[in-house]
């Protein structure tokens, strides 16, 4: 393998460079803070994650993706360049770089990610679907004629993917993810509770109280934000069962297009998946209970993947070994 070959999983929520042999050589989260008032960037990555929600009108900190694609061209080349440079030490040595897309995007947003990447320095440019990387970091043999199930759940979208003979043979993939979690947590206390909470507050809260199997009134977690009728800041405690009310139809979701992947795959793919179970990847496969819910809806043994937030990443920078035989679900975008 090349000395100048990366992988990078570029999520909506966080960017992760890796190198086979190596490690990982950065994770930081998929934040750029700008000064609008001379369009000059102040922070990116963890330092800007802090400012979220803490700074003056005119300083703004945004995340560049939102569902799994580019939404901010120049925010997603200014943080590719950061985050390459930090982890490379060198913008002047173009590098090889393998990338994930979510499985069902468009040829205009694929382009756009690969403009990007050269934009920050890439040589050549490798896309691969983000099932297939997720399958190749998990340690799965995607070569074998054997049918794998593997699910990413990120940030901005969740891919549901099938996959034998190094290619994807079903898949499906659905802009419903941790984002969108955290998203309904936040109308929910607003709703229930009358308190207006951020982002990082609906975060904590499906971390600590997010359960979609058998939610508990027992656990309990406290909550801070600001009342929305006094306007005073206030600290509620809310437990499983009511943020139950708020993530059950995410559950519901996944369930519903599991089922639909598993309707459109053959018989003998279906079989093997029997055997081999399916494989949760990506941070929001860390909810509690998500496995056991899957299990439960479709007979099928359903188990979370050591380091799940690292497998794509992983799967990147590993899939160089595959370039010469993957046949869907990767593809080589640009030459220069």
């Amino acid at each position: 393998m090349g000395s100048l070959d990366i992988g990078i999983d570029l999520g909506t929520t966080k960017i992760i460079i890796h190198k086979a042999g190596a490690g990982v050589l950065l994770h930081e989260p998929a934040v750029v803070a700008i000064n609008t008032k001379d369009n000059s960037i102040i922070a990116v990555g963890e330092e800007a994650l802090r400012m979220l929600g803490r700074t003056p009108g005119y300083i703004v900190a945004e995340f560049p993706l939102r569902d799994g694609v580019i939404s901010d061209h120049v925010m997603t080349e200014i943080l590719l360049k950061h985050c390459i440079k930090r982890a490379c030490d060198s913008l002047i040595i173009k590098h090889r770089v393998i990338i994930c897309v979510p499985s069902e995007i468009t040829d205009v947003e694929k382009r756009a990610v690969v403009e990007a990447v050269v934009n920050a320095g890439g040589r050549k440019v490798f896309l691969i679907d983000e099932p297939i990387a997720a399958a190749i970091g998990a340690g799965i043999d995607i070569s074998k004629p054997k049918g794998n199930m593997v699910i990413d759940i990120g940030g901005g979208t969740t891919d549901i993917a099938v996959i034998s003979l190094c290619g994807v043979v079903v898949s499906q993939s659905i802009k419903f993810a941790g984002d969108k979690v955290d998203e309904e947590i936040i109308k929910y206390i607003s709703s229930k509770f009358k308190i207006s909470i951020g982002k990082k507050m609906a975060e904590q809260v499906k971390k600590e109280v997010g359960n979609l199997y058998k939610p508990s009134h027992d656990i309990k977690t406290s909550v801070k934000g600001r009342n929305l009728l006094t306007c005073y800041p206030q600290l509620v405690t809310v437990s499983e069962c009511d943020i139950y009310e708020a993530v059950e139809e995410f559950g519901e979701m996944i369930v519903e297009e599991i089922k639909k992947v598993l309707d459109q795959t053959p018989p003998e793919l279906a079989s093997d998946i029997i055997e081999t179970g399916i494989l949760l990847t990506g941070g929001t496969s860390l909810m509690k209970g998500i496995a056991k819910l899957i299990e439960e809806r479709t007979g099928v043994k359903t188990t979370v993947a050591d380091d799940p937030i690292g497998c794509v990443s992983r799967g990147t920078s590993l899939a160089f070994d595959y370039v010469d035989i993957l046949q869907t679900g990767f593809t080589s975008e640009t030459h220069i």
